[in-house]
């Protein structure tokens, strides 16, 4: 009865190790067929396609390297970049010079960080077009600020500025019950619409004569705002 016993497990075993043999492979090959289905084919890329130069002056100064300013040349192929300055500013950095040096952040006009002169004109470089078919593309820092390196200006004296002028809302009376909160109505909420906005990007007090002559005694349009 012992012999019948183990001669019946190995009798199943052997059944089990049948069908396993005969189901595995299958759902293998199903799995592999799923992944190569699922797999993105990579486009060959086209070596005929024709090159789009465009030529970014850029402006250049190094502390460590305390020579004279300068303005350096570098052709972008913008068939293979994406549409804003600031997509030229990171395919430079990656792939033509490591040592550039600018800020940047969020790249949806949001944080104010890639805020820099582009062909004489100060913007966000995030939200900035490229001028494809227009003159080389002169990139240079906010103009009349304490370069650090690069692109990079001192915004030390600016967020100062507006830090003097006490951003945050005020109440003229104690508040009813200290401690809790107060509900703020629609009226009053309104009345912040126009002042928020700001980016502190400081495009605009870098932008304005009397900031650039007085930087330390006039506040600048960004802290004016948010004196209101």
């Amino acid at each position: 009865m012992a012999t019948g016993l183990l001669r019946r497990g190995a009798i199943s075993t052997a059944k089990i190790s049948s069908l396993t043999s005969r189901f595995i492979p299958s759902r293998l090959q199903a799995t592999a067929a799923a992944v190569a289905e699922a797999k993105p084919v990579e486009q060959p890329t086209d070596p005929t396609k024709p090159q789009h130069l465009k030529t970014f002056q850029i402006y250049r100064w190094n502390p460590d390297n305390p020579t004279k300013p300068e303005l350096k040349n570098y052709d972008v192929d913008l068939s293979k970049c994406g549409p804003m300055v600031l997509d030229a500013l990171i395919k430079i950095k990656n792939e033509i010079d490591p040592t550039l040096t600018f800020r940047r952040s969020c790249r949806e006009g949001i944080c104010g960080s890639c805020a820099m002169n582009i062909d004489g004109c100060n913007g966000l470089a995030c939200l900035t077009k490229i001028d494809k078919s227009g003159p080389p593309s002169m990139i240079n820092p906010l103009p009349h600020m304490f370069v650090i390196k690069d692109l990079v200006v001192d915004m030390t004296n600016f967020y100062n500025q507006y830090k003097s002028i006490e951003p945050w809302l005020k109440r003229k009376n104690p508040p009813p019950v200290k401690g809790k909160e107060i509900l703020q109505t629609k009226k009053d909420r309104a009345k912040l619409d126009g002042m928020y906005e700001c980016i502190l990007c400081a495009c605009c007090s870098t932008s304005c004569p009397s900031y650039w002559w007085n930087p330390e005694s006039y506040l600048g349009p960004a802290a004016l705002l948010h004196a209101n």
